[in-house]
């Protein structure tokens, strides 16, 4: 064993966790393995010798990579090894990333890349968790510059009580999922979901579990960092030379005010880049090598103008106040052939969203390290070039792409209607078409109405708006926006994201460009979300009061269907015979569930009557006859003294020429001939076979 290995141990949550430092990945500038039960996440961070030329952002990798061999499972696939990361170990990243990158030190331009690697996995212990306090104490001990550490837990409420890293059962049980992260100072990182909880109640998950952040900041700080922790690098960071920032300010102060001295987006921006045309024409032949150095000082002098008319008038950009949302205007049914569909447009941010139904046998199948094995409902963000006015081919969906797609589908999950009442795969996308700002949340909306106009009996509306964040570092004080565009984004210090009902909270992303907010901020973003939330719900009602009374016609019609586990053969019949016929004559998709339950589904295109015909043949195939049953069937042979009818696949008996009708009948062919569809009654079973009786001929 390494001479340099050290052992540590804390508690989070009750559990013991303890981390391993010095034993593995020895080549890397920082590494460490933590275990917690039988879950183990080795973590690693290396950073290149030199920055990356021509860099103008940090470029920070973090990978998160699922095991398969950690759950004892060998991957599917013809290559039997993992491939691309699933969308889970992408989110998680993102989980990972998010709390450490406002840490690291301005101008730092050398690539930092941290891999996170699941290696053994017990379902009461999520890696999640584990992988996010290793990537804080990987960093921490590590020579590279970084003003962690970070703590980070998952923060769940069961029966009214919060828990730190709940289990699977706690974990099925919850009406808040938090990833929280931060340091021992202010919140960096938030990521929830939740089923319609009170602004207290989420703001009470928050609190408790930075409580628990802190204690895990001081450990590592104490206890970890001082035993083993390297002496951080001295780079020489990227900066703008006093000279030259001083000389661009003094000459382009008057030019920036004119040029954001409009509220027209467009307007704006051409004057911003006319501005700019003029200064470095300006600078050319005084600083022939600095371009890039007089265009960064052009954007925290564009950056302190803005934040400046916001903070100190209360201006915004497009002259909005402080707590006003942007015009809104929606509509629906707007693509006949598909579900459901709608489009919501705030401001100059628009989705057009579609909402697909299908069977559950449709529902995607998931190969990662959760119990879950399919997803029933799928939410799809896509955000195309030219929805920024970009020349930019389509590609597949990004990091981005992805987390806004999981953060919507979050906002929702609370509010479907269970399986067992509404059995069908529903698939919502969300195509951007026109983006400034928000676009997650104006799927949240836009995802809702499409639902609603598909006629998807959601329990209650949803909406989203994103919060921004102006903070005077110095003094402490801040302002919080409603309903951030692009600019403020791109300027401001906070993104909040709060989805909720008119009842709650359903989903809470938070991201961050300074090192933490304060619970004060925190309070103030929540309560304020809260009434921008409420009115955009209101203008989304105008559109869709209501759930549409009726699917599409185009829209499958499901109905569901149980018979004894041991019937399941019989309706299937030998080699798929006997459903295939059932199907062929109905018009109709059948599926049993996968648990041999004796559950299944039907599902057409056509009349909800082809279903619940289809329905009727297979309950007569799975139902013992019994004297007195009725049933609707097929003559199939005619002899002299009666007519055999089939009643249910593989089942038939016959109608003696005495039970066709109350009077004398001469001959079988004066009443019902081959392939007649009629109605019988069973009147007698034995050993030769069923007696039936004619109560009705159908055609």
């Amino acid at each position: 064993m390494s001479k340099e290995c050290k052992k540590f141990s804390t508690t989070i949550g009750g559990r013991e966790v303890v981390i391993e430092t010095g034993k593995y990945a020895e080549q890397t500038n920082g590494s460490c393995l933590v275990r917690c039960g039988e879950t183990a996440v080795m973590v690693s961070v290396c950073m290149s010798a030199s920055p990356r030329d021509g860099m103008d952002f940090f470029p920070l990798q973090v990978d998160y990579e699922e095991k398969m061999y950690s759950i004892g499972k060998i991957p599917g696939g013809f290559k039997k090894r993992e491939g691309r990361a699933s969308d889970k170990a992408i989110l998680t990243a993102r989980l990972i990333d998010r709390p450490l990158r406002p840490l690291f030190p301005k101008g730092l331009f050398n690539d930092v890349v941290v891999t996170a690697q699941a290696l053994s996995v017990e379902p009461d212990v999520s890696p999640e968790p584990l992988a996010m306090l290793g990537s804080s104490i990987a960093i921490a001990i590590s020579d590279i510059p970084w003003a962690g550490p970070t703590g980070s837990v998952v923060v769940g409420m069961v029966d009214g009580k919060y828990v730190i890293n709940p289990d699977l059962a706690e974990r099925a049980k919850s009406a808040i999922h938090l990833n929280l992260a931060g340091t021992k100072d202010a919140i960096l990182m938030i990521e929830a979901g939740a089923n319609e909880v009170t602004n207290d109640e989420m703001v009470g998950a928050i609190t408790y579990g930075f409580e628990e952040i802190k204690k895990i900041c001081e450990f590592i700080e104490t206890e970890i960092v001082p035993a083993v922790g390297k002496t951080k690098k001295e780079i020489e960071l990227y900066h703008i030379p006093e000279e030259l920032d001083k000389a661009v300010r003094d000459y382009a102060g008057a030019k920036i005010d004119w040029a954001i001295d409009t509220f027209d987006r467009q307007e704006r921006e051409e004057r911003q880049n006319q501005a700019e045309a003029e200064i470095l024409e300006h600078f050319a032949e005084i600083y022939p090598d600095n371009k890039r150095e007089i265009k960064d000082s052009l954007y925290y002098l564009t950056k302190e103008k803005v934040r400046a008319k916001i903070f100190d008038k209360g201006i915004r950009p497009d002259g909005r106040g402080l707590k006003d949302v942007r015009p809104i205007w929606c509509e629906r049914s707007v693509l006949p052939r598909v579900h459901g569909s709608a489009v919501f447009t705030r401001g100059q941010t628009q989705t057009l969203t579609t909402c697909t139904l299908g069977m559950l046998t449709e529902a995607q199948k998931l190969e990662g390290l959760d119990e879950e094995t399919k997803k029933r409902y799928m939410h799809q963000y896509n955000f195309p070039g030219y929805c920024t006015g970009e020349a930019k081919a389509l590609r597949s969906p990004g990091r981005r792409e992805i987390g806004h797609g999981a953060l919507a589908e979050r906002a929702l999950i609370p509010v479907l209607p269970e399986e067992d009442s509404f059995p069908y795969a529903i698939r919502v996308v969300n195509d951007i078409t026109s983006s400034n700002g928000s676009s997650s949340m104006a799927s949240v909306c836009g995802s809702t109405m499409a639902l609603m106009d598909a006629g998807v009996p959601i329990k209650a509306p949803v909406a989203g708006v994103a919060m921004g964040l102006i903070k005077n570092q110095e003094t402490g004080d801040f302002k919080v926006l409603t309903d951030i565009q692009g600019l403020e984004d791109f300027l401001g210090d906070m993104d909040f994201k709060v989805a909720g009902t008119q009842k709650g909270i359903t989903a809470i992303q938070m991201d961050i460009k300074i090192k933490g907010i304060s619970e004060e901020i925190m309070h103030t973003a929540i309560n304020q979300a809260n009434e921008g939330r409420q009115y955009i719900l209101s203008k989304m009602l105008e559109v869709v009061p209501e759930v549409a009374p009726k699917l599409s016609k185009y829209a499958p019609k499901i109905i569901f269907f149980e018979i004894a586990p041991d019937k399941i053969g019989d309706v299937i019949g030998k080699q798929g015979s006997v459903i295939k016929k059932i199907m062929e004559e109905t018009g109709t998709e059948i599926e049993f569930n996968d648990d041999d339950s004796g559950k299944g589904y039907i599902s057409t295109v056509g009349p909800v009557e082809n279903a619940e015909r289809a329905k009727a043949i297979i309950m007569s195939i799975a139902h013992d006859p019994e004297v007195g049953d009725m049933f609707v069937g097929t003559v199939v042979r005619i002899l002299n003294f009666g007519a055999f009818v089939e009643f249910a696949p593989g089942k038939d008996g016959m109608i003696h020429i005495s039970k066709l009708s109350d009077k004398r009948v001469e001959k079988v062919e004066d009443v019902v001939k081959i392939g007649d569809i009629v109605k019988v009654e069973i009147i007698k079973i034995g050993d030769k076979g069923i007696d039936l009786k004619l109560l009705e001929k159908m055609s």
